[in-house]
């Protein structure tokens, strides 16, 4: 009986992949047809298919098959967005990116705890983790929108290098505030600080050290043995650099991005891959990125609750409205004014107020306090899954109109 159980459960799971990447190809290619990022096209479908309406999956948000495809998929479309950024951009902007993803994540949070507060009538303190848990941006949701749109160089890898870093920052800050809620603990600047900088330092560390290795043994004159296998070393690697990270207690999330940007940065140190290997690599890089994306956000537009999110819809709705249209710009001007060397333009600066999309990661926070039994959790999911529906049904597919209006977007 176990054994078929198994059996049943392994058809079960083959049959759920085969209907997610059949139906998901088709959404993409009606996405490239009527113009708008794939991302936001697939979560319409991931609800039209899940449980709560056509039933055609039913992968759990806990199980740990969703576990694994969100951990190994956010790691390897971090890694293609690292890859897609080059040193002489990151240059110039690097103060801007350190700022917006570190100080930019207390004001987002402070700004929509605010609202919170008053439109929910929910304690403050709650109120504030509700904040913590939408001050990050998702870079999985991001890096696909830049790779389809092609936005000025420098303005597309601030934003998708914020959204990169932020992930830690927004992270540290909401198990700081939980442990206030819970009682467990008393808030710590200095603490919380130090905390940051070590996952920070580590997970740069990790992915520098591993991308360098990756890159000799796919492109190095000598050591390049490995060239014909280049794919699979960024597999290994990719996986390898989030392990290496998160036992060290650091952000692995941010260790793959690095590995990505030394990835594609490897000519800057001297190593050269083969014409035919580089475009096979690239190849097999986008590909699997795009495979990983349908999977994220159809699972994630299957698992919405809906019966859930209408608890606190219309509040929701207000505070993820101040979230997008009072937070974010305050968040943005008062970081990125005042790095003198970027030299931002109004029109920069307003198209970075727009693109902050939630996606997976304050998703996987709202599930990790709902699994806690976390004060006001279930208000907090809620309005996550409010926020992350809002973001990327509305900011998503306007980037481009966004883009051509401001005279962002280039051809390439």
């Amino acid at each position: 009986m176990e054994t078929s159980a198994a059996i049943e459960l392994a058809k079960h799971t083959l049959m759920a992949g085969g209907i997610v990447l059949a139906i998901g190809v088709l959404t993409g290619f009606v996405a490239q047809k009527i113009k708008i990022p794939d991302v936001a096209l697939l979560l319409i479908v991931g609800m039209a298919i899940g449980p709560q309406a056509l039933g055609l999956i039913d992968i759990k948000a806990d199980s740990a098959l969703n576990q694994i495809i969100l951990l190994f998929g956010a790691s390897y479309i971090l890694f293609d967005g690292g890859a897609s950024l080059r040193f002489a951009v990151l240059k110039q902007v690097w103060i801007t990116i350190v700022i917006i993803a570190t100080v930019g994540i207390l004001i987002t949070a402070f700004v929509t705890g605010v609202a919170a507060y008053f439109v929910l009538g929910v304690p403050w303190i709650v109120a504030l983790l509700l904040g913590a848990v939408l001050s990050s941006t998702d870079p999985a949701t991001l890096v696909p929108i830049f790779r389809q749109i092609h936005i000025r160089d420098r303005v597309a890898q601030t934003v998708m290098s914020e959204s990169a870093f932020n992930d830690a920052m927004g992270a540290i800050l909401t198990f700081t505030v939980l442990g206030v809620a819970m009682g467990t603990s008393e808030f710590s600047l200095s603490s919380s600080i130090v905390d940051l900088l070590k996952q920070s330092v580590i997970g740069i560390v990790a992915g520098v050290g591993l991308g360098y290795l990756a890159a000799m043994l796919i492109a190095h004159e000598r050591w390049g043995f490995l060239s014909e296998y280049a794919p699979v070393v960024t597999l290994v690697a990719v996986i390898g650099a989030y392990f290496a990270a998160d036992g060290l207690q650091a952000s692995g999330f941010m260790a793959v991005f690095v590995f990505g940007i030394m990835i594609g940065n490897k000519d800057a140190y001297g190593f050269r891959m083969d014409q035919g290997e580089a475009r096979k690599l690239d190849e097999y890089v986008s590909t699997t990125a795009f495979i990983m994306r349908l999977f994220i956000f159809m699972l994630v537009g299957a698992q919405v609750d809906f019966s859930l999110m209408g608890q606190y819809f219309w509040g929701g709705v207000v505070v993820v409205t101040v979230l997008m249209l009072v937070a974010r710009p305050i968040t943005v001007f008062a970081c990125a004014l005042p790095d003198r060397r970027a030299k931002w333009s109004v029109r920069e600066l307003l198209f970075m107020c727009w693109t902050r999309e939630t996606g997976v990661i304050p998703g996987a926070l709202a599930g990790l306090l709902l699994g806690m039994k976390a004060p006001g959790a279930q208000m907090i999911a809620s309005v996550t899954f409010v926020a992350i529906l809002m973001t990327i049904l509305i900011q998503a597919p306007t980037t481009k109109w966004l883009g051509k209006g401001l005279g962002l977007l280039e051809e390439k």
